[in-house]
């Protein structure tokens, strides 16, 4: 539909980033990461306007329960000050997780089967978390945390945390596009080999990996940022 509709955008995309004009521009991956945005956004409005303090509904009570989720991991992982950067990890686990599930709808596909959506949604974490860091100790104390505790190991701690943070969005990314691509993989088999019973088994284990891979990345993305806005005493 965004190739026959829409192909003149996606063009006009593509020259912004210096690339030759495609009779078809848009890319499976792209549309359905548009597709989770507009999910996102349709379901917090209508979210809004339902909203009631004296008689919520059930509609209220299920994301009631996962803002109460995710503040309780917040507040596990970094403190009572995690809640300045609850927006965040509430985005990012909503997207991922969304992202995950939309391949359960026939004819659809998850956008984090590709290696560029989980590596894109990796840099986010990773150039937030050092955005936060630095905001909350100045760069300079910021910058301090890469060297230890001691100050005559420096030499050897610089690199060692360098290397460290910079395998960080690549673990995140490989994690998460590893196992849903698996998954993904592994249900179309079956889903050819055998029509009833089997399929349905394994959809549901993608179903599970899919909520666990979208927790365990925001848990990643706690700890990271958890870390990053400490204030060591030495």
């Amino acid at each position: 539909m965004f190739n026959d509709h829409f192909a003149a955008l996606g063009n006009w995309f593509l020259g912004l980033a210096g690339l030759a004009h495609q009779p078809r521009p848009w890319a499976t991956f792209i549309t359905m990461q548009i597709l989770v945005a507009l999910l996102i956004v349709v379901v917090f409005a209508l979210l809004r306007v339902r909203l009631s303090f004296d008689r919520p509904g059930k509609f209220q009570h299920v994301f009631e329960l996962v803002y109460e989720f995710l503040h309780d991991q917040t507040h596990a992982q970094i403190g009572h000050e995690g809640q300045k950067y609850l927006h965040y990890f509430g985005t990012i686990f909503l997207f991922i997780l969304l992202s995950n599930l939309v391949s359960l709808i026939p004819g659809l596909e998850a956008p984090t089967m590709y290696p560029g959506v989980t590596l894109g949604c990796a840099m986010a974490t990773f150039l937030y978390y050092h955005m936060v860091g630095i905001r909350a100790n100045g760069i300079l104390k910021y910058l301090a945390h890469f060297a230890g505790p001691l100050w005559w190991l420096a030499w050897l701690m610089i690199p060692v945390e360098i290397v460290s943070h910079l395998a960080r969005p690549l673990s995140l990314t490989i994690r998460l596009f590893g196992n849903m691509y698996a998954g993904e993989q592994v249900t179309t088999v079956f889903l050819k080999v055998t029509k009833f019973g089997v399929p349905a088994i394994f959809m549901g284990l993608h179903l599970f990996v899919a909520v666990v891979q979208a927790y365990i990345f925001m848990l990643l993305t706690m700890m990271y940022v958890g870390s990053a806005v400490a204030h060591e005493e030495h």
